[in-house]
């Protein structure tokens, strides 16, 4: 099948061509007729299918299909991303796709400031990408109209529920018009997706095109037992012998991933952070040095990462375990895209061998353990909490993961 034969406009074929592609992915076989339609569609698949295109190059069609004839420029299709990289992503993917079109689009997100993103809005866009919370500034501010809104696309929905963006985003829902096209993605389709779904769709057409574990299985793992205070080295090591140019590095925690960044530059390698306390420019400038090749290492958290779509990505490596194994899933999905080779390294100490059993016992394999020459795990250590109780705080209080229940904050999350 090529993307003539979906039934896309003769301008949309042409940007895809643009591209260099000319065959669908399975998940773009799927979706595109069925949103051409006009029907609601949940679909689920992992980034990195090729879903964003599955889901824009369609509602592209739509809007010009019916394009209406007053004056101005309404919001018309509104895509609710939970990350500012996911956003920027997703913005630039409809400005490609949308390339030989008269439409406008936009994106608004926080970290930057709100003046220049309401003179967009005011000039009028046709497409907006938002996140929920910057979304919701605007409409209190009464800067952004959405009672024109045909299309919405709730894109990484299983991500906006996990930093507890639900709230935000029944109010955004009860700000659209009912009649409308609703697109859901997620990775996984759970009971809370299900919740949500039955709620804000009608009689969807469901897609489901790859197990949430398939990057589990296309991309070569590796465990590297080692002591607690040997990580650092152990990955300065491995990238210096294996000559790896291009590592993204995950981390429990913000301060951590500062920390190890800056440990790396001691080590002579070209590193950086990315993290919900960084400034939006911080993050789009690591971000972009990070593709380029001039920063070789990029050290980031579970949220900053979500959605991070580097093409042909070689290494992975998990430098503290996530707590939740479906996170594990989700950082390894980084590599091993679009057929190429993809390897996923993992350095464990003793206080996460619990951690790693539950994440074997998820993606249903035991995962390869080599001990690398030199850095041998400590027999002598015993296994330690990771997770410390905070003092004064009463059993039950708040959610078990250190924050109060709710929405969290900017870029909080597991970790």
């Amino acid at each position: 099948m090529s993307f003539n034969e979906l039934g896309l406009s003769a301008a949309l074929v042409r940007a895809v061509s643009d591209q260099g592609y000319d065959t669908p992915t399975p998940v773009q076989a799927q979706t595109i007729p069925a949103i051409l339609q006009g029907g609601d569609v949940i679909g689920v698949a992992q980034t990195g299918t090729g879903k964003t295109a599955g889901f824009t190059l369609p509602m592209l069609h739509r809007l010009m299909d019916s394009r209406p004839d007053g004056k101005g420029r309404p919001v018309r299709a509104l895509i609710l991303t939970p990350t500012r990289e996911l956003a920027a992503q997703v913005q630039e993917s409809v400005k490609t796709y949308g390339s030989h079109l008269p439409l406008k689009s936009a994106t608004i997100f926080g970290g930057v400031g709100m003046q220049p993103q309401i003179q967009t809005l005011r000039r009028g866009v046709d497409i907006l990408v938002a996140t929920p919370g910057r979304l919701l500034d605007h409409m209190r501010q009464g800067t952004v109209d959405l009672s024109g809104v045909e299309t919405l696309v709730l894109d990484e929905a299983d991500r906006m529920l996990d930093m507890g963006f639900i709230h935000d985003i029944r109010k955004i829902i009860a700000a659209v018009p009912k009649q409308r096209q609703t697109l859901l993605f997620s990775a996984t389709f759970s009971d809370e997706i299900n919740k949500l779904a039955q709620g804000m769709l009608h009689s969807p057409t469901h897609v489901e095109v790859e197990r949430t574990s398939s990057a589990a299985e296309i991309v070569t793992q590796t465990v590297h037992p080692v002591s607690r205070g040997g990580k650092r080295e152990l990955l300065s090591n491995l990238i210096r012998e294996g000559d790896w140019r291009q590592v993204l590095v995950f981390t429990r925690t913000k301060h951590g991933a500062d920390r190890l960044a800056g440990q790396l530059e001691k080590d002579g390698l070209d590193s950086a952070a990315i993290h919900g306390n960084k400034s939006q420019g911080a993050r789009t400038r690591a971000l972009s040095q990070f593709k380029k090749g001039r920063v070789r290492v990029l050290v980031a958290t579970d949220i900053a990462a979500r959605g991070l779509d580097i093409d042909q990505l070689p290494h992975v490596v998990n430098y503290e375990l996530p707590n939740v194994a479906e996170d594990y899933v989700h950082r390894i999905g980084r590599t091993g895209r679009a057929g190429h080779e993809g390897h996923a390294v993992s350095l464990v100490c003793v206080d996460e061998l619990q951690l790693l059993k539950g994440i074997e016992k998820r993606i249903a394999r035991s995962i390869d353990k080599r001990v690398v020459a030199g850095f041998e795990p400590d027999p002598s250590e015993k296994p330690e909490p990771l997770f410390k109780k905070p003092a004064g705080r009463r059993p039950g209080n708040g959610n078990g993961r250190g924050q109060p229940r709710g929405r969290r904050s900017a870029g909080a999350g597991r970790g």
